[in-house]
């Protein structure tokens, strides 16, 4: 028995991609086992690149690394930004962050500090559901935000009194989990209007299919940061590296508040993630895999009578269920196909009725699951 008082405050929830038992039991009965199409967790190599990195000079592991990102991080960040999305930056306007996961959720508790007045975080209303979670953990009113018929952002559907209350307004682009691509011009231009600081997750503007890769930077950094990582572009998710680029005075609080919360990437790993992002070639190889195995899953997906498009951006299909039951479907595709999906609902009450496939497992394992659709 725990001598601790009874808990009167927050109760975490349980952690929202658990597939249900029954459905893992089910997909689990197939001869090879289950095929986990559940989550975006990169399954393919490390880049040669970055394990010479890792395999290099060991003096980075000794001191305690700059909470900010090395010099050498933030030349490269500043670099690929110029290379990649067109925009010229300071090294100031960026900072490091420990894998992006905990900048999204520890952002809206920073933002309040410096801003108590306001209490709100708006977020997409079909979205990873760490833009909610990290409003909960501050104290915060979550708001989602509607999207249109094309899973974009709904700028309109924004209540005016909740954006006088708004500390953010999230966005992801291209998104989790329909693949869509937001008006960032117009989202920009939005928060400017009103004086709400736009948070844009860009982790998958690698991964952008439809058209090149598009950056809220790109708009100006004024009122605007961007997030980016490393794990999805570069197979990195274990070195826990991302980084925050935009307007110098946000950046600047970030970086100086972030030093005394004690957030350090490890030094071999801002080593590895600078020469990460000064090489291009692996991404475009892991581009390729994404784009063929998307392709792959909806041809499985058709052989069930199922339809997916391909989405404009990202590594998952957004798949409507039949007669809106995305339970039914789920339990529907680990039977016949012995694959683990997530459900829509675990992106919010909006995402009833669809279900999100992961692009994310080995070659072989999609073999397999051709196979059980008589494709092979």
């Amino acid at each position: 028995m725990s001598s601790l008082p009874p808990s009167t405050g927050f109760v975490p929830p349980a952690y929202p991609f658990d597939v249900p038992p029954e459905v893992v039991a089910a997909a689990g009965a197939f001869d090879g086992g289950a095929v986990d199409l559940s989550r975006g967790i990169p399954c393919d190599p490390v880049p040669d690149v970055v394990a010479a990195a890792l395999a290099g000079d060991p003096d980075p592991a000794r001191p305690y690394p700059p909470s900010v990102g090395t010099p050498d991080l933030l030349d490269a960040v500043v670099g690929w930004c110029d290379r990649r999305i067109g925009v010229a930056l300071q090294p100031t306007q960026v900072g490091a962050c420990v894998g992006t996961k905990e900048l999204v959720v520890g952002l809206p508790h920073l933002l309040r500090l410096r801003n108590p007045e306001r209490d709100t975080v708006l977020y997409p209303s079909v979205a990873y559901p760490s833009y909610e979670m990290g409003a909960t953990l501050a104290g915060c009113r979550a708001v989602p935000v509607p999207l249109d018929d094309r899973w974009r952002i709904d700028l309109s559907a924004i209540d005016e009194a909740d954006a006088e209350r708004a500390l953010c307004l999230w966005v992801n682009t291209p998104g989790n989990p329909a693949g869509a691509l937001d008006d960032l011009g117009a989202v920009a231009a939005w928060g400017r209007a009103r004086g709400v600081p736009v948070l844009s997750d860009e982790c998958y503007v690698e991964f952008t299919w439809a058209e090149p890769p598009r950056s809220i930077l790109q708009h100006g950094t004024d009122g605007v940061l961007a997030v980016h990582s490393l794990s999805k572009r570069s197979n990195l998710a274990g070195l826990r590296v991302g980084f925050y680029a935009g307007d110098p005075d946000l950046a600047w609080y970030l970086r100086e508040t972030r030093k005394h919360q004690g957030f350090l990437v490890p030094g071999p790993a801002q080593v590895a993630g600078a020469a990460s992002l000064r090489d291009q070639g692996h991404v475009e190889v892991q581009a390729d895999r994404y784009r063929r195995r998307l392709e792959v899953l909806r041809e499985v997906l058709e052989a069930l009578g199922l339809e997916a498009a391909m989405p404009e951006g990202g590594f998952y299909l957004w798949v409507a269920a039949p007669g809106g039951d995305e339970g039914a479907l789920c339990l529907r595709l680990a039977t016949e196909l012995g694959v683990l999906t997530s459900p829509g609902t675990t992106f919010g009450p909006d995402g009833t009725g669809w279900v999100r496939i992961a692009a994310v497992v080995p070659d072989d394992h999609l073999d397999r699951v051709r196979a059980r659709a008589g494709l092979a």
